[in-house]
């Protein structure tokens, strides 16, 4: 299965709604071409979603890489009536499974009943995972799959991306930091000063 997210990125509300209709798009196409879409992770906002996490069968990299990239929405923002942009933009990225899972020592998972739609087999059988990552308090909850095995195994997945996302924000955050240091140096009130 390939991890795909849906993201409103540092966009504002508008951008969030064309999430929210980006997934609908998403759905909608995968259902009409038999291919197996669903959502595990979502962030909800007033207007949509900020971001979402979708598992998305392997066999279908094609149609998926017709959806990677820059998805661009056009209309008048049904938020702010008045406003003059109608272009709104969202990302959706594929990411590869982690070659290094965290050690279930460091996880507390945790069987659950799934919820919400999915037909017959939802609330029948406690496969639904509730995973704590005890190091960083990164929590997720998988419920795509059918048995608690292959839910842990997603779990322990989506924990190693929110692990790399984090550490590569830090880096980035690092970077960022590193650079506006040439901008801040101040010029006087040396702690020490030389002359050659």
């Amino acid at each position: 299965m390939s991890i795909v997210q849906i993201s409103a990125a540092l966009g504002p509300a508008e951008c969030e709604l064309a999430v929210k209709y980006t997934l609908q798009e998403m759905q909608k196409e995968a259902q009409k071409q038999k291919i197996q879409f669903e959502v595990i992770e979502s962030n909800t906002t007033p207007h949509g979603y900020s971001s979402v996490i979708c598992n998305i069968n392997d066999s279908h990299q094609n149609w998926l890489n017709s959806w990677l990239g820059t998805i661009q929405w056009t209309f008048q923002s049904p938020i702010r009536p008045h406003h003059k942009r109608k272009n709104w933009f969202v990302g959706i990225s594929q990411f590869q499974s982690p070659t290094q899972l965290p050690a279930d020592d460091t996880i507390i998972f945790q069987a659950c009943r799934a919820s919400g739609a999915g037909g017959q087999h939802v609330n029948t059988t406690d496969s639904a995972i509730h995973a704590t990552h005890t190091a960083t308090g990164i929590s997720v909850k998988v419920m795509s799959e059918r048995s608690q095995h292959a839910n842990k195994r997603l779990a322990k997945e989506l924990i190693a991306l929110k692990l790399q996302q984090q550490i590569e924000s830090q880096q980035a955050h690092q970077k960022h930091a590193q650079h506006l240091q040439h901008t801040l140096i101040e010029r006087g009130n040396a702690v020490k000063s030389f002359k050659r």
